[in-house]
Order: structure tokens, then sequence, then C-alpha cells
């Protein structure tokens, strides 16, 4: 039974770390994203270019997504909002 509850605890744990990191990492995209948009517009108004591509903010998106799924994923499969596993009452 010990071990039911390491990797209870385990879980959980690691899902309420995912979570808050996936939504720095998402965040830090966002602002990136913004940057690089609010630049190339300046600069598109002075020389009449186009936006650039894609820059490094796909990334900090896509992996920052991917830790929020992974955080959510793990509390809910814990099952955290329930509390710590009990033990069956023995009959």
């Amino acid at each position: 039974m010990a071990v039911h509850k390491i990797r209870w605890y385990v879980k959980a744990q690691l899902g309420v770390l995912l979570l808050p990191a996936g939504l720095c990492l998402f965040g830090e995209g966002v602002i990136r994203k913004g940057i690089q948009t609010w630049s190339a517009l300046a600069a598109s108004a002075d020389q009449g270019q186009t936006l650039p591509e894609a820059g490094p903010w796909v990334w900090y998106g896509a992996l920052g997504l991917i830790l929020i799924n992974a955080g959510v994923g793990l509390m809910i499969e814990s099952g955290l909002l329930r509390g710590y596993p009990r033990t069956p009452p023995r009959a």
C-alpha cells in the first residue's frame, strides 16, 4: 500500500509543478511574440517591409502548452481533488 501512496504523491506534486512552469513558458512565448510583432510593425512602417517569420516564441508557446496539459492531466489522474488516498477499511 505504501507504493500506491508514493505514486500518488509523485503524480500530484509533479502535476502541481508542471502547471505553473507551463504557464510561465506560455507567457514568455506570448511576450516574445508581442515584442517581435511590435518591432516588425515599427520597421515596416519605416521601410515598407513585411512581418518576419516565426521566431523562438513558437517553441516557448508549444512547450508551455505541453507542460500545462501534462500538469493538469497528472493532477486529475492522481485524484488530487479527492485528497490523500486513504486505505480502505478492513472488514
